[in-house]
């Protein structure tokens, strides 16, 4: 894994599609935190957290990583203080009614139902 860019006494923040086991994640905030980042968050779309990811995450430098709950995470929130929940079910269902209803889809990207 190669870092490119200068991180020395920033935040990084780490973006990925999905984290399954964590290792490539894990491998990724170790390298920023070498490289001098002061803080490595992540962010995911899809926290499918198998495996050793959980205790991973725990033993990671990481300050917290913020999930959706395409996934459920009850579990895994109770076990890692440092995964947070980023609730998606209002911005599905709304996607799912335009759908259904013949209604653009892309006028959510300006107007994020609450």
């Amino acid at each position: 894994m190669v870092l490119v860019g200068d991180v020395e006494k920033r935040t990084a923040i780490l973006v990925d599609d999905m984290a399954d086991t964590c290792g490539t994640l894990m491998l990724a905030a170790a390298k920023l935190k070498e490289a001098g980042a002061t803080k490595v968050y992540g962010i995911l779309t899809h926290g499918i957290f198998s495996g050793p990811a959980i205790e991973r995450v725990k033993q990671s430098d990481m300050e917290a990583i913020a999930v959706t709950n395409t996934v459920p995470q009850a579990e895994n929130i109770v076990s890692c203080s440092k995964i947070q929940i980023i609730d998606v079910s209002m911005i599905l269902a709304e996607a799912i009614r335009r759908t259904h209803n013949c209604e653009s889809v892309s006028y959510l990207f300006s107007h994020v139902p609450l």
